[in-house]
């Protein structure tokens, strides 16, 4: 029982620290690569290119109008692409193993 109260933990825990978007002001796109976890209340991504340079932020649904480009997904404002979680690959491995067990 202690095992699915830490799988329940996991899963819930990259929720815990909110949305996490680049952030940068008039630069390159590639050069673009500080993170930050959004503060309460902002849950979107946004990015914005003008003349080769590119502005990435934090922000709000209300504030997604054009010209900005906005997401709701981590690191979805960015050119690199984020790939699987390893946390996600870990839980579904974790209960994988538990179903397997429980049932052999």
């Amino acid at each position: 029982m202690k095992l699915y109260g830490v799988l329940v933990l996991l899963a819930t825990l990259s929720a815990a620290y909110g949305l996490q978007c680049y952030i940068c002001s008039g630069v390159k796109p590639s050069a673009c690569t500080t993170k930050l976890n959004c503060p309460t209340g902002f849950d979107r991504c946004t990015s914005l290119e003008s003349q080769g340079l590119v502005t990435r932020t934090c922000a709000t649904a209300a504030t997604c109008r054009e010209p900005l480009k906005c997401c709701d997904k981590d690191l979805c404002n960015g050119a690199i692409p984020t790939g699987s979680s390893i946390l996600l690959l870990l839980v579904s491995s974790a209960i994988t193993s538990v179903f397997l067990w429980w049932f052999y």
